[in-house]
């Protein structure tokens, strides 16, 4: 029996209309969507509903937008597709936001509960097929679990490591009635996760700290998560160990600053790389021990022992021996460590020889050849945005080039596809952080292959009059796939080049929105200064040189010492 103040908070609504409310109790910005007949009801709902809907060409295009939305926030980004083909369309964007760690909550649309598992007109088993690529699924089959699920949903994707979580509706279940009892408690069996780390753990940091000789940090994504870029500036500093940072950490440590070294792994500097090889102290903060970051494991920090803080469990151990696990949040490891007040250790020698190593092999082009570098773009982009842009990628050259050349000093600034490494990704991803970002300059350096992928999205930088700033540096080729083919099959470019390029000044023109070529510096610089002046969409299709490798590098099977093309 509900007593009076219990009856008070529920109501009675149809699915569609408790997706509604909770969403607004959950104070959802926005929703990144594409209408189909098992989500009609969900549909008619919005329509009314009082939420901003995106409304994207693609439903990769609307996942990818919604992670964008989620990296620059911190606030789960939230999608919408029909069942069948809808949903198999978003397991690319599941893959790459459980990899790299995005909060989402997604709804997709399944046939109703009478027609499941007969093969039904756009049936898809998309709760086995999202199970292993998810934070966690739910298929939702009595409506009286719907808004539990819903606030389990929310509180899953942005607690602990943050993921997507997926929520499959049955088409019946979104239009029957039910009581609409949104509860703010909790009770999530075996859902747990530390957030702040056992002191006796955090004291043997400190000791390890204190005794080492060749100390390291390396910062991964895992500091902008918990929001613990400040503590790990002054941790540095109290403590004068150098910093390195993996790819989706960039932005975690200022890039200006005389300890940081750079980024880490196969495209890292020699600086960084050679810290993690000979160090006798590896201070990992959350970040992974990708394998595009250690290279061969037999050779990775072997001399060091390693620390590692990270709020997944799981990731202790999995990939590198970890000699002192912290399980716990990264802003409160590392405000632990700072209480300790910690002296610099006796490693002014260490720190010398790598900051003479970071000056003698700094990153490097050849300026030569009538062509535009790719790398002097990135350079240009930072010099004209002052570095304070979201900038994203696609994945290949141009984002290891970003990477490299473009110096992030704040969080949330970078957005690329880092563990699943998605083509595509770079416009859906920027539109999505220009919406949670409405007063940012949001660039978008994109490859010309990547871009032809999702680039129908196009269509949404004039209907929602966004100023992205689309930058193509095309070399007219998958241009990693290029260089590997060169360096490791002999120069067989098979199916790797991509001659006949579509005219994206046209393809501009199309979607009403401005399109220029440019294949020189002085109309690159004219063009882009112009476009930070106009609060308009451009497509900048920059001709770059197409022979243009990324160096310095790691090949397959080698350590991460045995860099090649560290100088010109």
């Amino acid at each position: 029996m509900k007593t009076v103040e219990e009856k008070q908070t529920s109501q009675l609504l149809s699915g569609s209309r408790m997706i509604v409310e909770a969403l607004k109790k959950e104070n959802v910005e926005v929703v990144f969507g594409y209408p189909g007949g098992a989500v009609l009801n969900i549909y008619d709902a919005l329509y009314d509903g009082g939420i901003p809907h995106i409304l994207p060409r693609h439903e990769q295009g609307a996942i990818h937008a919604a992670e964008g939305y989620a990296r620059v926030t911190g606030k789960p980004g939230v999608v919408i597709a029909t069942s069948g083909p809808g949903a198999t369309n978003i397991i690319t964007g599941l893959t790459d936001a459980m990899m790299d760690s995005l909060p989402l909550v997604v709804f997709t649309g399944q046939v109703a509960e009478a027609a499941l598992g007969t093969d039904a007109f756009q049936e898809a088993p998309v709760l086995g097929m999202s199970m292993p690529i998810t934070k966690h699924s739910y298929q939702v089959l009595n409506i009286k679990d719907l808004p539990r699920v819903i606030k389990e949903a929310f509180h899953i994707a942005t607690t602990g490591r943050p993921g997507p979580v997926l929520i499959d509706i049955p088409k019946n279940i979104s239009a029957v009635m039910g009581e609409f009892d949104y509860k703010d408690e909790l009770n999530i069996p075996g859902y747990r996760f530390k957030k702040v780390p056992n002191q006796d753990d955090i004291d043997q940091v400190v000791t390890a700290i204190k005794v080492a000789k060749k100390p390291i940090i390396l910062a991964g994504a895992g500091v902008q998560f918990a929001k613990g870029h400040e503590e790990l500036l002054q941790f540095a500093e109290q403590t004068n160990i150098p910093v390195v940072n993996t790819l989706l950490g960039l932005g975690s440590f200022p890039h200006t600053h005389d300890l940081f070294l750079g980024m880490g792994g196969m495209h890292g500097t020699y600086a960084a790389n050679i810290g993690l090889y000979e160090s006798d102290l590896l201070i990992n903060i959350g970040a992974r021990f990708d394998d595009r970051l250690t290279g061969n494991l037999e050779h990775f920090a072997k001399y060091a022992t390693v620390v590692h803080i990270d709020i997944d469990p799981a990731e202790i151990g999995k990939n590198i021996y970890t000699h002192i696990p912290v399980i716990g949040d990264a802003k409160e490891a590392l405000k632990l460590l700072l209480q300790a007040e910690l002296e610099a250790p006796q490693s002014l020698e260490w720190l010398l020889k790598l900051q003479n190593l970071k000056k003698e092999y700094p990153l490097w082009y050849k300026e030569e050849g009538e062509h535009l570098k790719p790398q002097r773009v990135v350079e240009l982009v930072h010099s004209m945005t002052k570095g304070e842009a979201i900038v994203t990628t696609d994945v290949g050259q141009h984002q290891m080039w970003t990477a490299q050349f473009y110096g992030f000093s704040s969080p949330n600034r970078w957005v690329t596809s880092g563990g699943l490494g998605t083509m595509g990704f770079g416009l859906p991803a920027a539109i999505g952080a220009q919406i949670g970002e409405p007063n940012s300059t949001v660039v978008s350096l994109v490859g010309d292959a990547g871009f032809q992928m999702t680039l129908q999205e196009i269509a949404l930088l004039k209907q929602y009059n966004l100023p992205v700033k689309v930058v193509i540096v095309n070399n007219q080729a998958m241009g990693m796939v290029r260089q590997w083919q060169e360096l490791f099959y002999n120069g067989r470019y098979s199916e790797s080049l991509l001659p006949n390029q579509p005219d994206y000044v046209k393809l501009a023109d199309a979607f009403g929105v401005k399109g220029v070529v440019v294949d020189n510096e002085e109309n690159f610089v004219q063009v882009f200064q112009e476009s930070l002046q106009n609060d308009e969409a451009i497509i900048i299709d920059c001709r770059v040189n197409p022979h243009e490798n990324v160096y310095p590098m790691v090949s397959p099977g080698k350590g991460i010492q045995e860099m090649e093309g560290v100088k010109p």
